[in-house]
């Protein structure tokens, strides 16, 4: 197998190859591919509904014809094959060949992705990860910390801000104290534990009925066109959001991203590899659009139904940085991958393309584990 960079255009361009099959059996469409025939992997994501969800099966049913029939992606949405937080071990363990999951939930079997993945007041804009991952190594360390779990991570894909649907206005970060609230575990449930709120982990697709059913008030989920169409607007009353032009106090850029059995990543031709790691980095441009687009139309719906947007100020935005930026480093020095990449992203925060961290802020703080 040639090792030349691919002619995109020429590769996609190409005539399918004739008589093209589904793999034998489900049990293993990795195999070594024979001649026409067709590999098939399944893939889910964490999306449970919406926009997401249907921008991804979009893209997974683009796949076959992009290929010419080479490999092909069956899509399943939250919970079809396997819940969360069983995504990881379903892909290591061959039952699912690749999954699109919220990066964070990747802090369970390795301690360095809570910063592969956006965290409270961190990075804030999906160009800022995207030249972390593409510019600064952020990609190879990835890849690196998947391998070592039997797991390729292709590369991350962006998708929207997190906002805050509660049933209560929030106003300040004050109003956070004694709130049952829904969070994704993490640095995220520390900071606002910080701020006085009862948080608990609970994936996307359990939000709405926590909320119906009031064993939570307040949760953070993804962005308006995903959230509405879980309902969000029936079940709360308000939107807490950051100051004009940062639609998240906390988590204004969020990560998922596609991961790959090792097996199954192997099988594929140098050829087939590039591809899909070409075409992982083009869906995230396109999923993140469809996703603001989106976002346009669902702010009249929330609207439509009465919901109230209240936003929090920069002053809210700099008293809950000195809260965030010790929790960062108390993290960082958790594990020694975690500080490796949190000071490229530290060094990128306090330089002047950023200039999000004073140092003021570091004072006592340092990084003992690289």
């Amino acid at each position: 197998m040639s090792n030349q960079r691919i002619d995109r255009r020429a590769f996609l361009g190409r005539s399918a190859l004739a008589g093209g099959t589904v793999a034998a059996t489900l049990a293993a469409p990795h195999i070594a591919r024979a001649q026409g025939q067709t590999t098939t992997w399944r893939v889910q994501t964490s999306w449970p509904g919406g926009i997401g969800l249907q921008t991804f099966k979009d893209w997974c049913g683009s796949i076959k014809e992009k290929t010419g029939g080479e490999l092909e992606f069956t899509p399943f949405g939250a919970n079809d094959v396997v819940g969360d937080f069983q995504l990881y071990d379903a892909v290591k363990n061959g039952v699912l060949e690749a999954v699109n999951p919220f990066t964070i939930y990747a802090q369970g079997i390795i301690p360095a992705a809570v910063f592969l993945t956006s965290y409270p007041l961190g990075l804030r804009n999906p160009h800022e990860f995207d030249t972390f991952y593409y510019g600064l190594g952020g990609l190879e360390i990835a890849r690196e910390l998947y391998a070592a779990q039997g797991m390729y991570f292709v590369g991350p894909i962006q998708h929207d801000a997190n906002l805050i649907h509660s049933k209560v206005p929030i106003r300040s970060i004050d109003d956070f104290r004694d709130r049952k609230m829904r969070l994704p575990g993490g640095m995220v449930a520390e900071v606002f534990q910080a701020l006085g709120a009862k948080t608990t982990v609970l994936p996307g697709s359990e939000i709405f009925p926590a909320l119906e059913k009031g064993t939570i008030d307040v949760a953070d989920y993804t962005g308006p066109a995903v959230n509405y169409a879980l309902g969000f607007s029936q079940v709360t009353k308000y939107i807490s959001m950051g100051p004009p032009g940062f639609m998240s106090l906390y988590q204004p850029v969020d990560l998922m991203d596609l991961t790959v059995g090792i097996n199954a990543w192997n099988a594929l031709s140098d050829e087939m590899k590039q591809f899909v790691e070409m075409e992982t980095h083009v869906y995230s441009d396109m999923h993140h659009a469809a996703i603001q687009k989106a976002n346009q139309e669902a702010w009249k719906k929330f609207a439509d139904d009465g919901t109230e947007v209240t936003r929090l100020t920069q002053d809210d935005v700099a008293l809950m940085t000195e809260v965030a930026v010790p929790i960062w480093f108390n993290w960082a020095n958790k594990d020694k991958n975690a500080a490796r990449i949190f000071q490229i992203q530290l060094d990128y925060m306090q330089s002047g393309s950023l200039g999000y961290v004073e140092p003021e802020l570091l004072e006592g703080l340092e990084l003992t584990n690289l």
